[in-house]
């Protein structure tokens, strides 16, 4: 077995803290931006971080990942593939061609709309929504929303750093969530 693949979550967990840059007043003033760039851009760090997140499902089942954009596609990619699983965007309104459904949800710093293809899924199919980050919770509360209408049983929601001060976790109560580092 690799190292990447024998690290612990609490390993993993201390990889990402040395690897992220706090970046104040981003995108507006108040706001203190956690930017995965450093992280991203480390070959070795990437790989465990993405198996970190794929190992929980390793046998759960799970037919697609989905990525919440834009961040959430790095991750949710490589954690479809080490499942061998397909992958699913959740992009922002206007991106994707075809028939969509939508959802309008509030940001810690504003109000945005998410939409996935309509027929992303077929009914009943088991599926994980990775994310960069989980803040307010509110992008993850309506991709999991999106996706339960276009028939998918949503496992579970994995991220990479969970911010627990905006309590975004309580938005999802119900439902499994793991995030790698809670800052």
């Amino acid at each position: 077995m690799s190292s990447t693949a024998s690290a612990s979550r609490e390993q993993t967990a201390e990889l990402v803290s040395g690897l992220l840059r706090d970046i104040p007043d981003f995108p507006e003033p108040g706001v203190l931006f956690k930017d995965i760039t450093p992280l991203v851009a480390d070959g070795p760090a990437l790989a465990q971080v993405c198996e970190a997140l794929a190992a929980p499902y390793r046998d759960a089942g799970i037919t697609s990942v989905v990525g919440l954009e834009a961040r959430g596609f790095i991750f949710g990619t490589a954690v479809a593939l080490a499942l061998g699983a397909g992958f699913v965007p959740v992009r922002k309104a206007g991106k994707l061609p075809g028939a969509t459904v939508s959802l309008d949800y509030a940001l810690e710093y504003g109000t945005a709309r998410i939409e996935v293809h309509e027929d992303c899924v077929t009914p009943g199919e088991r599926v994980l929504v990775v994310d960069d980050v989980l803040a307010t919770g509110g992008t993850a509360v309506a991709a999991a929303e999106l996706l339960e209408q276009v028939g998918a049983e949503v496992v579970a929601i994995e991220v990479v750093v969970e911010l627990a001060a905006l309590a975004g976790r309580s938005r999802l109560e119900g439902r499994e969530v793991g995030a790698l580092l809670t800052v």
